[in-house]
């Protein structure tokens, strides 16, 4: 979205005084400056920890906004947190995500720009695809392609890596396409499992890396900065 700010500037360099006819006028210059807003919406189903972050994260940040939050669940707890933080919150069906309309209405009245997937359950449907080609992002509490696909998220994940004796885990930042877990790959970083771990342990150093990471990634992607020095 594009904003335009105007800027007034009085002090020495930016203002001069002409004299004609004993006539005294003071003469301001005025600035308009065109700053590009980019403005994310994240969907999440259930506490909405990793929503947070990102508001924190995102709050004040110079081109870069989250307005709106969209959740499939009347109950989940992140719409508490969004009433804390002051942005709107909205539940939409299953049959409502589905079907698309009215739920790319609100986004385009809101002047999305990204969707972002932070512990969103359901699967996106192919009319947000074809609105948002290339600009939906999603997190995975794994390194996909493991331990993914339909079903797969939560502590069923950190259950399963434990089960097959994996000696690392971490998260994966990806965009989605039509399919589970299959789009492309954005950014991965690991954490080691240890033999003693337990799902629950396991689940404490994901959540570690996606709080420090989820938001860094989100802000390179869509200033097109270079991801290969992120770890």
């Amino acid at each position: 979205m594009r904003c335009k700010v105007t800027q007034i500037f009085s002090n020495r360099a930016n203002f001069c005084l002409l004299k004609s006819r004993k006539v005294h006028k003071l003469c301001f210059f005025v600035q308009e400056t065109t700053v590009f807003m980019t403005r994310i919406a994240l969907f999440a189903s259930g506490s909405g920890s990793n929503a947070e972050n990102i508001v924190r994260y995102f709050s004040g940040h110079e081109d870069i906004s989250v307005p709106l939050i969209i959740s499939n669940k009347r109950d989940a707890y992140v719409h508490e947190r969004a009433d804390r933080l002051g942005i709107p919150s909205f539940t939409f069906s299953k049959a409502e995500f589905d079907e698309g309309s009215a739920l790319i209405d609100m986004l385009r009245s809101y002047d999305i720009d990204y969707i972002v997937l932070a512990g969103f359950l359901l699967k996106v449907s192919q009319s947000l695809l074809d609105t948002y080609p290339g600009r939906i992002i999603n997190i995975h509490p794994a390194l996909l392609p493991k331990f993914g696909g339909k079903g797969m998220y939560g502590g069923r994940v950190h259950q399963a890596v434990v089960e097959a004796g994996e000696k690392e885990s971490g998260i994966t930042i990806h965009y989605i396409d039509e399919n589970y877990d299959e789009g492309d790959i954005i950014f991965q970083v690991t954490c080691e499992v240890l033999p003693e771990d337990t799902p629950e342990d396991v689940a404490q150093k994901v959540h570690a890396l996606e709080y420090a990471h989820f938001p860094r990634v989100i802000e390179a992607v869509v200033k097109g900065k270079d991801l290969s020095k992120f770890g």
